[in-house]
């Protein structure tokens, strides 16, 4: 069983542009698509902090984003079949909290700060800059991204359980069968 998020991260990414895209060309679209991908990892990484947790997502699955373009006005009927299979992938919990890191500054350091010696990132070094610190050029490439009023409904499902795990405390959340952050 792998304990490699990639899936996830990937797909909950990918629906995170497409529901909230970039602006500005080419460049615009690698730095919105660079800032979304900094906060689905550390929201992933924070979700399931350890192998045992990533594994048993990834063999359960995360769910899926149903329930989340409904709430970004997508129509059911208008999602390509092409795009069913990736968005099986997508965690709802980690949507949301991704919104969180990217609409509040304050949360996206201490999300940072809570991984440091972590299972995924001990032993390495990471730059979430881009999410933690980002410049003006970021802000352009990503206005609908890093917009606290059009996020508010994302960031309301489950901002709660996020400042909870930055505290310490323990994380009731609803998600897949077995889910490993419940209790």
């Amino acid at each position: 069983m792998s304990a490699d998020l990639s899936p996830v991260i990937a797909a909950t990414t990918q629906w995170l542009l497409r529901s909230y895209p970039g602006t500005g060309g080419a460049l615009g679209a690698a730095l919105a698509e660079a800032q979304a991908s900094q906060a689905v990892m550390v929201a992933a990484w924070l979700r399931y902090p350890t192998e045992a947790d990533a594994a048993l997502v990834v063999f359960v699955g995360p769910g899926g984003s149903d329930r989340l373009d409904w709430l970004a006005g997508a129509e059911a009927a208008a999602v390509d079949e092409a795009d069913a299979g990736w968005r099986t992938w997508v965690d709802e919990v980690v949507a949301s909290w991704a919104a969180c890191l990217l609409t509040t500054p304050s949360l996206a350091r201490d999300a940072v700060s809570a991984l440091d010696g972590g299972e995924h990132t001990r032993g390495l070094v990471f730059d979430f800059r881009r999410l933690t610190d980002p410049g003006e050029q970021d802000h352009r490439a990503a206005p609908l991204l890093r917009h606290p009023d059009l996020l508010a409904p994302l960031v309301g499902l489950h901002r709660d359980s996020l400042v909870q795990r930055l505290h310490g405390e323990p994380v009731d959340e609803g998600g897949p069968v077995g889910d490993p952050v419940a209790g």
